[in-house]
């Protein structure tokens, strides 16, 4: 790749180093707190000045995800939920690589196709290679004016020792295995290196790292030389036969009639067969059901996407049979919901019960809008599949559902006497401050004292750098301090 360096792109490598800098104070320093967020400023700022005079495609699209992205990264001072923490740092830059490419790609390509996420594929190659031709004009800058012949023989001392390296390691082992003495001395050589900063070297290697991968991949956006990826907008290829199709519809659909029959029979009904308690038979069904669900939107998905449909009365057969999916698949969400609602009144609330409350009423949705899809072929079913679960995920991790379950559990809590005091401390921060409220309304919760004094001693000792302020924490600790404890 011909590669040619204007003042302009300094300029920009520059600013690059200086975000390099800024994503190693921001990841590097401690937990992340608000630090994502600031990051993610400085980012977009650099990003909004390289492409100043450039058009972007794709803008609606483009602002949901940008406002997402801006969302999940406020989530980290704003929220202190391990679980997203964890995922969110590694959402985040996958959404931050999709939306630069989206907007900066042609207009005519369908970001909903295949060939989209062929192009952001061919981005980052294309990323490197523009880093590794960058590098060899850099490399020829330096050795203007340098003698040719001292250059070669550096080069040739370099191989050398690379090519010694392993002589060496075998030859020193057995040396020091022959003589004590030799050996005391070699392995005193650690100690003469003190003076060498690893952490130093190793937070320059991250900046260098950070550097090159920001450069790379916002230059190599605003190269036209970059061929479009032919995208296959048709739907010819191999289809699946409509009959097979039908059959298998006809007897899945079957055993789903029989299931919904037995619903209605007994339990939404109140009663229940058998020797089952309604927690038991909640644990027993709740996930063999979310998974049978699961499985219909995949059928549902497969048949209206690559069947092929035939006659009009095929088709329209075809269309009464999905229907009939789509409607027991709603029946066995309403089963698998009252089953986790029996299930968390004899067993408590926790993250991953409200997780698949709010998964459960995701999936309604969906179903909502494949139903539609059904009889309306028109519709995409992508496009709208990636904006609700986007729109989904952003929701739930700005939403602070540790709130709701520590809300919950005191309400449970007001009724039944019953509460896991353990499980709010280890919940987070919102856990925390749930603590608070129950110990100044009964002091009388066994261990439950014991926790706040040790989380008072950890809000008066702990000190956090800037990177990681969050506002749960901040907020908790101040209740902590405030706190009159025997």
């Amino acid at each position: 790749m011909e590669t040619k360096i204007s003042k302009s792109d300094w300029l920009f490598l520059v600013l690059c180093l200086l975000l390099g800098i800024l994503g190693e104070e921001a990841f590097f320093r401690g937990k992340i707190g608000i630090s994502y967020f600031v990051f993610i400023a400085g980012f977009y700022t650099v990003f909004f000045w390289r492409y100043r005079r450039y058009t972007f495609s794709h803008q609606r699209i483009g602002y949901l995800i940008l406002c997402c992205i801006w969302l999940l990264s406020a989530s980290f001072f704003l929220n202190d939920n391990e679980v997203f923490y964890g995922i969110n740092i590694m959402a985040i830059p996958c959404l931050v690589i999709f939306h630069l490419v989206l907007v900066t790609s042609p207009k005519q390509m369908k970001w909903n196709q295949l060939g989209m996420i062929l192009y952001l594929f061919s981005m980052l190659l294309d990323s490197v290679k523009y880093n590794a031709a960058f590098s060899g004009v850099f490399a020829k800058g330096l050795k203007q004016g340098v003698n040719e012949e001292k250059a070669v023989i550096w080069k040739k001392v370099l191989i050398g020792l690379v090519i010694s390296l392993p002589v060496l390691f075998i030859v020193l082992n057995l040396l020091m295995s022959a003589d004590v003495q030799f050996k005391r001395m070699i392995g005193g050589i650690p100690d003469w290196f003190n003076v060498i900063d690893v952490e130093s070297i190793f937070r320059v290697v991250v900046i260098l790292f950070y550097t090159v991968g920001f450069f790379g991949f916002m230059q190599i956006l605003a190269k036209k030389q970059i061929k479009v990826i032919k995208q296959t907008a048709n739907n010819q290829g191999s289809k699946l036969d409509s009959i097979i199709t039908i059959t298998v519809l006809i007897v899945i659909n079957a055993v789903y009639l029989l299931f919904t029959m037995v619903q209605f029979k007994y339990f939404f009904s109140g009663t229940l067969q058998g020797d089952f308690t309604y927690a038991e038979y909640a644990r027993k069904g709740f996930f063999e059901l979310l998974f049978v669900t699961m499985i219909n939107l995949s059928i549902t998905v497969v048949v209206l996407t690559v069947v092929n449909h035939g006659t009009n009365f095929v088709k329209r057969f075809m269309k009464i049979l999905l229907t009939i999916l789509v409607l027991a698949s709603f029946i066995m969400l309403i089963s698998a919901f009252m089953r986790l609602g029996m299930y968390e009144e004899a067993y408590g609330f926790t993250l991953t019960r409200i997780l698949a409350h709010s998964f459960m009423i995701f999936l309604v949705v969906i179903f909502m809008y494949t139903l539609v899809k059904v009889w309306v072929e028109k519709l995409s079913l992508f496009h709208f599949y990636f904006i609700s679960s986007l729109i989904y995920f952003t929701a739930i991790t700005v939403i602070d559902l540790d709130k709701i379950v520590v809300k919950e559990n005191m309400d449970r809590y007001t009724e039944s006497r019953k509460i896991d005091i353990y499980y709010l401390n280890d919940l987070s921060y919102t856990g925390v401050m749930g603590l608070i409220d129950l110990y100044e309304k009964d002091k009388s919760i066994n261990g439950l004292e014991g926790i706040l004094i040790k989380r008072k001693q950890q809000a008066l000792t702990e000190n956090n750098p800037w990177q990681s302020y969050n506002l749960k924490r901040e907020q908790a600790f101040a209740k902590l301090k405030k706190l009159d404890l025997n």
